[in-house]
């Protein structure tokens, strides 16, 4: 006797629940039946038909269900609820959709609530309140719960719905939901998520479980999976690499968004791990490459002559490194639609040699060629930068010198004192890096910025990669932990200074000063 069997009618009861009882909450289809896709209808019935040949109980206790963006998966696990709360055997059951914050974990809750209150079979047998909805007649109730929830203990689950799991902060609410169900017959886990970039992380070692029990490598008869995924060696501006990784390609998901966004992941190199990620389910590393040399090399126009700026305004940004390393000072200046860049460095004078083969690159011949300035003894000497960048306030009109709060001198104050110059500091996180570092690089593929070349900086601006954040905020980061990225560090904080100057502008020229 085979140990499973597939109970083919409690596999259509489920599927049959959904598209009788529950609807669509938002767009065009609001008020309208769910009606599965074949894909839909397959992960229910897996999940209710398949049974144990003794005990007659679901075989199915863990699940794991990674799909991109737009394939319908949080509204999928708002039927599942909506039919375990209503139809299951098991009474005095308790669900929980969970996320990593109230928000998320929120989401698949208010689409459930919509679900019953629109049905008037299911309204009429359940409760739904702020917070939770009963169904009295068996004593369950569903709730949504968060990571940052007071208390996630005590709990005896029967059915948890995760949605989200690659943003999870960290395993202890999986750990504890996932726990609470042992005191139940048939309970199930099931998480939800595309993919993400932390492999540090409980998604995905949970994508790596899932995978090695498809592979056999593991033997876990309990745990189904059910992933859509392109391979990263797919070319991902094919249609048939679109179709592979989501099942509802042609239905939610038009063919024409999919080619513009896979366009823009072939054209802005920051946004391809996220096109990667969300749209072909494809883990990927939390770092990624940013722009090619090519790219930057086509900026630079060996006919512009800089003295024409001479006496024009411009916005700074400085980047100061440790004492015994580079720092960099770049000006920015906005002429004709376009930005020229102007970048100086500093190291310390004593054992270039070393730092040279250290970080294998020739800081003496940038010494010896003027394109970097080396400071007497083995520190940086910060009164040469003082000095430099009073001089260049004499050249130019330097508006104001943005600098990374975190990491104030006592220069910063004595540029101020001595010298009246407007500093402003400014955070080095996601949130504050992230559009200025967006718009330099559209700056940069359009060839809208003007440099001169410098080889410390371009050596400097090969050194970068990208991180993101699960908001999809970008910063730049080193590619390794020897490697410089002082120079690109500043212009960022030069063009956020620019970009500062001109919102504020922009308001006061649109609807002037309000008084009170």
């Amino acid at each position: 006797m085979n140990k499973f069997y597939f109970d083919e009618e409690e596999a259509k009861k489920s599927i049959n629940f959904i598209e009788k009882f529950c609807t669509h909450t938002k767009g065009d289809l609001a008020g309208e039946p769910l009606l599965l896709e074949p894909f839909q209808k397959k992960i229910v019935g897996d999940l209710f038909g398949w049974k144990n040949s003794k005990t007659k109980l679901r075989k199915y206790k863990v699940a794991l269900i990674q799909l991109p963006r737009k394939n319908g998966k949080t509204t999928l696990m708002a039927g599942l609820i909506c039919y375990c709360l209503f139809s299951l055997k098991e009474r005095g059951n308790e669900l929980y959709a969970a996320a990593g914050d109230r928000g998320q974990a929120g989401i698949i809750f208010s689409i459930v609530s919509q679900m019953v209150l629109q049905n008037e079979h299911l309204s009429k047998r359940a409760k739904v309140f702020r917070n939770s909805i009963v169904n009295e007649s068996k004593g369950n109730f569903f709730q949504a719960i968060s990571s940052d929830s007071k208390t996630k203990h005590g709990f005896s689950a029967g059915i948890v719905v995760m949605d989200e799991l690659h943003v999870q902060k960290n395993r202890d609410l999986y750990d504890t939901l996932l726990t609470s169900t042992g005191a139940r017959a048939e309970p199930l886990f099931i998480s939800i998520t595309t993919s993400g970039y932390d492999k540090n992380s409980i998604g995905y070692e949970i994508y790596s479980y899932a995978k090695n029990v498809e592979s056999n490598i593991i033997k876990d008869d309990s745990f189904y999976s059910c992933i859509f995924e392109a391979d990263k060696e797919d070319d991902i501006t094919l249609e048939s690499t679109w179709k592979k990784a989501n099942p509802c390609y042609g239905v939610s998901l038009k063919k024409e968004y999919m080619k513009r966004e896979s366009q823009r992941a072939m054209d802005v190199p920051s946004y391809r791990n996220t096109f990667l990620r969300l749209h072909l389910n494809i883990w990927t590393d939390s770092y990624s490459s940013w722009l090619t040399s090519g790219e930057w090399d086509a900026c630079y126009d060996s006919g512009f002559d800089y003295s024409t700026l001479e006496g024009k305004q411009c916005w700074g940004g400085i980047d100061l490194s440790t004492t015994r390393d580079i720092s960099a000072v770049v000006l920015l200046f906005h002429e004709n639609e376009k930005f020229i860049i102007l970048p100086f460095f500093f190291i310390p004078k004593d054992n270039l040699k070393n730092r040279r083969d250290r970080d294998g690159v020739d800081y003496e011949m940038f010494v010896r060629d003027n394109h970097v300035i080396a400071t007497e003894g083995n520190v940086i000497d910060y009164n040469v930068i003082k000095e430099k960048i009073n001089e260049l306030g004499n050249k130019y009109k330097i508006q104001s010198i943005s600098y990374d709060r975190w990491n104030a001198s006592m220069l910063v104050s004595s540029l101020i004192e001595d010298y009246g110059i407007n500093m402003s500091p400014l955070g080095m996180g996601f949130v504050s890096q992230s559009a200025p570092t967006k718009e330099l690089e559209k700056l940069i593929l359009e060839k809208k910025i003007i440099h001169n070349n410098n080889p410390a900086a371009n050596w400097m601006l090969s050194n970068v990669s990208l991180m993101e954040d699960p908001a999809g905020n970008i910063k730049i980061s080193k590619q390794k932990s020897k490697s410089k990225i002082d120079f690109v560090a500043a212009m960022i904080l030069a063009l956020a200074d620019f970009m500062s100057c001109e919102s504020t502008e922009s308001v006061y020229n649109h609807r002037g000063i309000i008084t009170i």
